[in-house]
């Protein structure tokens, strides 16, 4: 990335921010789903900085077990600390660890960025909490531990109180949805709240973020088949079912169901369709009914008209200028060109470079960005 990397210098020129660095990193063979999601957590710098705290606190190169915490934290040290502003790193040992802990990952074949940012930070709460429970078996306090929804793990005390352990992972990425079922008979509401790390959305036509988050957070009726058993009643009776976002999180995931199972087909089909996302967006469906603003950082694209193959590639917001990663290569974009990946608005076209991951850090009052 020589003759690349000095036009970038020359593109940022005096704006080139302090003490950043911008890298690409080398594809080992459709690793572009790796390094595309890479390159929008490192620059999600909540998420950075706090991974190289705990990295420089707790590094202990005598008896520290490698895992993809480790790695990771390793691989961005290596970005953050380079003299030069800008070039090529070798994520080598990150994938390494990556395919010899899960098989999925140890092929050549396409795989999804969305699959692997879920896996990723699973595995980073994983393991933080293995390691927090050790610490508490050394205090000999041994903890429960009860399996949520998405994956991730509840650590209570022994007493009355049940206290969930917050990882810093979940600081940034953890939300909490509301499943709300009102009983049409006797007007019980029942409220069953769940977390979750990024959020998967249902996409239509010609339709944008916020009409998807509308959708998302709709009213079904429940009836016929699908009656709800309502304590109260203690029978089967109608009801209406939606889900809220009750607390968002300061990083907001949101992930587009681009490929779509079509049972005529037999396989997956991926959805082109425009959506478009905003630069801001408010988020309103909250159970407090307040407006949550957040600014767009990062967006992971699919590039290919299909779901077992194609590309991925990064459009990454640092210090107020938008970047676009393609593996080794790092160009500087303007951001009139972040929105035109939001896919076609004809079902037939020759645009394939659609938004697929998008990243949104929530604005603090007051805050503009």
């Amino acid at each position: 990335m020589g003759a690349a990397g000095s036009r970038l210098e020359k593109a940022l020129g005096d704006q080139f921010p302090e003490g950043e660095r911008y890298f690409g990193l080398k594809n080992y063979g459709n690793t572009c789903y790796c390094n595309s999601v890479l390159q929008a957590l490192y620059f999600c710098v909540p998420f950075r900085e706090q991974l190289l705290e705990y990295y420089s606190n707790n590094k202990n190169p005598a008896d520290a077990e490698e895992n993809l915490l480790t790695c990771l934290a390793d691989l961005y040290l290596q970005i953050s600390s380079q003299k030069k502003k800008t070039g090529v790193i070798d994520p080598k040992r990150f994938v390494h660890r990556l395919k010899k802990q899960n098989e999925i990952f140890r092929s050549f074949m396409h795989q999804d960025a969305h699959e692997f940012l879920n896996y990723l930070l699973n595995e980073l709460v994983d393991i933080l909490e293995k390691e927090t429970r050790a610490d508490k078996s050394d205090q000999e306090t041994p903890p429960l531990s009860e399996k949520i929804a998405n994956g991730s793990t509840k650590i209570y005390s022994n007493g009355p109180q049940k206290v969930p352990l917050i990882t810093w992972v979940h600081k940034n990425f953890q939300g909490i949805l509301t499943n709300e079922t009102r009983c049409l008979r006797c007007e019980t509401v029942t409220a069953r709240d769940e977390t979750f790390l990024d959020l998967s959305i249902d996409i239509e036509q010609n339709s944008s973020i916020t009409s998807c988050l509308k959708n998302f957070s709709s009213t079904e009726t429940l009836n016929a088949q699908d009656k709800f058993f309502c304590d109260k009643c203690c029978s089967l009776q109608e009801a209406q079912k939606r889900m809220k976002i009750k607390k968002p999180p300061h990083i907001l995931v949101i992930h587009l169901k681009r490929f779509k199972y079509i049972e005529q087909l037999g396989r997956y089909k991926k959805l082109s369709y425009r959506v478009v996302y905003p630069l801001e967006l408010k988020l309103s469906n909250t159970v407090e009914d307040a407006d949550e603003e957040y600014s767009l950082f990062a967006v992971v694209v699919h590039v290919g008209s299909g779901p077992n193959h194609g590309h991925y590639v990064s459009l990454v917001k640092s210090h107020n200028h938008w970047l676009f990663f393609d593996d080794e290569n790092v160009e500087m974009i303007d951001e009139s060109v972040v929105q035109t990946f939001s896919g076609s608005s004809q079902e037939y076209s020759t645009n394939t470079d659609h938004g697929y991951i998008l990243f949104y850090e929530r604005l603090l009052s007051g805050t503009t960005s």
